[in-house]
C-alpha cells in the first residue's frame, strides 16, 4: 500500500470537491481547478474527506495511487492558500519590472525580453531584482518560474542570471594564470 496514497485529504470549509466522469473538480475561495483521473484510480468523497484508492495491485495502479492523491491535495491547498515562488535576478544592469501584462527583463542581451503574463498566474516585481510568481495551480506556478529562469540560467563563475531565492549556485574557480 502506498504510504502517501492511503492518507485521506481533509476538505476545509469553503471548499467543494466533486468527482464525475473521470474528472476531479475542486472549488474554493481562490478559484476552481480540475484534473482528469486515470481509470486505475478510484476517488471517493466521504465525510469531509477525499479518499483515493486503486482498482488492483498492478504496477501502473500502484504508481498512480500516490500521484493522484498528491495532485488532489495540491489542488485543495491551491484553492485555499495558493502557491508562491520567488526568483532573484543577479548581475550588473540586470533588472525586471512588470508593465501591464508583460514582464520586462533586461538580462544583458542586446534586446529587452518581454514575457507575457497569462491570467492564471500573477507576477509582481518587488524591486528591480526580485520577481514573485503566485497562483492557485502548483504546476502552473512552477512551469512559469522555470520558463522565466530559462531565459538566463545562472552561470557558475560569476553567479549572473535568474535563480530561485532558495537555490544555491555552486561556484567554480576561473582560469588560473599562465602556462607551464
Amino acid at each position: 500500500m502506498s504510504r502517501i496514497g492511503k492518507l485521506p485529504i481533509a476538505i476545509p470549509s469553503g471548499v467543494k470537491v466533486t468527482v464525475a466522469d473521470g474528472m476531479v473538480n475542486v472549488e474554493g475561495p481562490k478559484g476552481t481547478l480540475s484534473q482528469p483521473c486515470r481509470p486505475e484510480v478510484i476517488v471517493d468523497v466521504k465525510d469531509g474527506q477525499v479518499l483515493v484508492s486503486r482498482k488492483d495491485d498492478s504496477k501502473p495502479s500502484r504508481s498512480y495511487h500516490g500521484l493522484y492523491r498528491q495532485l488532489i491535495n495540491n489542488m485543495v491547498v491551491g484553492v485555499t492558500h495558493g502557491y508562491t515562488k520567488n526568483l532573484v535576478v543577479n548581475g550588473v544592469g540586470y533588472r525586471a519590472e512588470v508593465k501591464g501584462n508583460l514582464l520586462v527583463l533586461n538580462l544583458g542581451y542586446s534586446t529587452i525580453i518581454e514575457y507575457v503574463i497569462t491570467p492564471d498566474v500573477k507576477i509582481t516585481s518587488d524591486g528591480p531584482n526580485k520577481i514573485s510568481v503566485s497562483g492557485i495551480s502548483k504546476q502552473r506556478v512552477g512551469q512559469v518560474c522555470a520558463e522565466i529562469r530559462s531565459l538566463r540560467a545562472p552561470e557558475p563563475y560569476n553567479g549572473k542570471g535568474i535563480k530561485y531565492d532558495t537555490e544555491v549556485i555552486r561556484r567554480k574557480v576561473g582560469k588560473s594564470g599562465g602556462k607551464k
